[in-house]
């Protein structure tokens, strides 16, 4: 049964990252650095247009010269035109024919066996390089949407009506292109041209060189895609190994603390970690620690509160069923000054106690202003020495050193400090007794001091009489008149003021209080 709270502590935190999605900052890691490998796959993509391109500028350029050589032709004899196309070899092994009006075929640069020729390869002889090559080439070719191209053959008898582009051009008056694939997919560029003597002139280029130029680009840019997509990955990795991990362990540990099941959550410190996030570790488990120990002093003043008015409440049942079966009226009497001071001491405990529960949350909000302690001394005084103190007690205050630094504070606080301290001297101070206030500069600090003539503090409980509801009281003091909260009221207040307070033994006998509070 007790491992039941905490299987559902586990079963919320699991469910917690469950729910995280893409909100998880290692998602939003990835999907940024994604990005880049995005906008370079975009850009292999583009090639493509470039592709467009080159052949655009290609089919010109073939237009262009097959335009040229009409133009060649037809400044030369009927009988010349023939021998000029049998021996013109092309630069890049293009294929030139002259057809007659009629359509017969009078000349093929390819007939002389001596000039370049470019090649269609028999796929079927293809190496696994020269297939895969193709095999992407298709791939990308379908996924790009590239046309559909007419198949590349060899008519079985040539004839200028074989070729659309010769009708074209005949009928335009213009050189007329096309585009075909061959067998083994490289495209092959045509272009046809009319002379002013009838004549068609009809070029054929293989566009393969463009292939294999844009095949080159799309390797080296694959390359840098991988090695972009490697480096993004282990950057993510890094990433999310370095931020997103520590923060996903604080997270964790944090959400543990929250629900509060297991009070020994250990929040990693990263104490290796000299970064944001470490310092951010360090300061999530100094505040778990600070929490923990806040709760546990919340119950322990919880346990010594019930305590502390158990015995009152205990002592005022018993007057009240007593009082019931007593007749006699001396010892009625006795019994309701009994109840009296019960009440009181419930009183005073319940004024106490809700003033130290309070304490934390005010002086967090509290601003502060400067405050000059020889004014706050010398009116506290005043309205002590105006007052019946007990047993003949005095108050008195050593003249203050002139031009006391201010100090930043919350008068009213540090007036129920000297309070409380001087109520605390008065009740150990034995008749006629005198209790001296001083104030002195020391370094960056402003000390005052208070010294009384009682017993002091013995050295043993010095570190106890700042604790809550300490109670070592003077013998002729009334059981109850003090809730033992003053001392732990004034230790906390003078903490939250940056300052120090300590009890020592005074000069001439009984006890010597020293609080230290920073100049402005």
């Amino acid at each position: 049964m007790k491992t039941r709270p905490v299987r559902r502590a586990e079963d919320a935190v699991h469910e917690w990252r469950r729910n995280l999605g893409f909100a998880s900052l290692r998602a939003r890691i990835f999907a940024v650095n994604l990005v880049a490998v995005i906008v370079l796959a975009i850009m292999l993509l583009y090639l493509d247009t470039v592709r467009y391109r080159l052949l655009a500028e290609r089919t010109d350029a073939l237009a262009n010269e097959a335009a040229a050589v009409a133009q060649m032709l037809s400044r030369q004899e009927t009988d010349q035109r023939a021998r000029a196309i049998d021996g013109l070899g092309l630069a890049r092994g293009a294929r030139l024919r002259l057809y007659a009006g009629d359509g017969v075929r009078l000349a093929d640069n390819w007939q002389n066996p001596r000039n370049p020729r470019f090649i269609v390869e028999d796929p079927q002889a293809f190496g696994w390089r020269r297939a895969s090559a193709k095999t992407i080439d298709r791939v990308l070719d379908a996924v790009l949407g590239f046309r559909d191209l007419p198949a590349y053959a060899e008519p079985a008898a040539d004839a200028a009506g074989r070729w659309p582009e010769i009708a074209v051009a005949r009928k335009g008056g213009q050189p007329a292109t096309g585009l075909r694939r061959a067998r083994d997919g490289s495209l092959l560029v045509s272009a046809a041209a009319v002379a002013p003597t009838g004549e068609a002139v009809l070029l054929i280029d293989s566009a393969e060189d463009l292939a294999e130029l844009l095949r080159r680009e799309r390797l080296t840019s694959g390359w840098l895609l991988l090695s972009v997509t490697a480096l993004t990955l282990f950057l993510s990795l890094f990433l999310a190994r370095t931020i997103v991990r520590p923060l996903r362990m604080l997270a964790i540990a944090a959400h543990r603390v929250r629900l509060g099941r297991r009070r020994e959550v250990v929040v990693p410190r990263l104490p290796d970690r000299r970064d944001e996030i470490g310092a951010l570790a360090r300061a999530i488990s100094d505040m778990s620690i600070a929490l923990r120990r806040q709760i546990d002093a919340t119950e322990a003043f919880a346990a010594d509160v019930a305590h502390e008015l158990k015995n009152p409440l205990a002592s005022l049942r018993s007057a009240v069923e007593v009082l019931e079966q007593v007749d006699k009226p001396d010892l009625r009497a006795q019994l309701l000054a009994v109840i009296r001071d019960d009440v009181g001491r419930i009183d005073r405990l319940i004024t106490d106690i809700a003033d130290a529960s309070r304490l934390d949350a005010e002086l967090s909000r509290t601003g502060f202003q400067p405050v000059d302690l020889a004014r706050l001394c010398t009116g506290l005084v005043s309205a002590y020495g105006i007052t019946d103190l007990p047993r003949g007690v005095v108050v008195g205050l050593v003249p203050p050193p002139p031009l006391l630094p201010l100090i930043d504070g919350d008068a009213g606080r540090l007036a129920q400090v000297l309070r409380n301290l001087i109520d605390n001297a008065i009740s150990f101070s034995p008749d006629g007794g005198r209790v001296e206030l001083a104030l002195a500069v020391a370094g960056d600090h402003v000390e005052l001091t208070l010294s009384d003539d009682g017993p002091g503090v013995p050295a043993a409980n010095r570190g106890d009489i700042f604790k809550r509801f300490y109670s070592e009281r003077p013998a002729a003091e009334d059981f109850g008149r003090h809730s033992g909260l003053g001392l732990s009221i004034a230790g906390a207040i003078v903490a939250a003021h940056g300052g120090s307070i300590t009890v020592a033994d005074a000069p001439g006998g009984g006890a010597l209080f020293r609080v230290s509070l920073p100049v402005a």
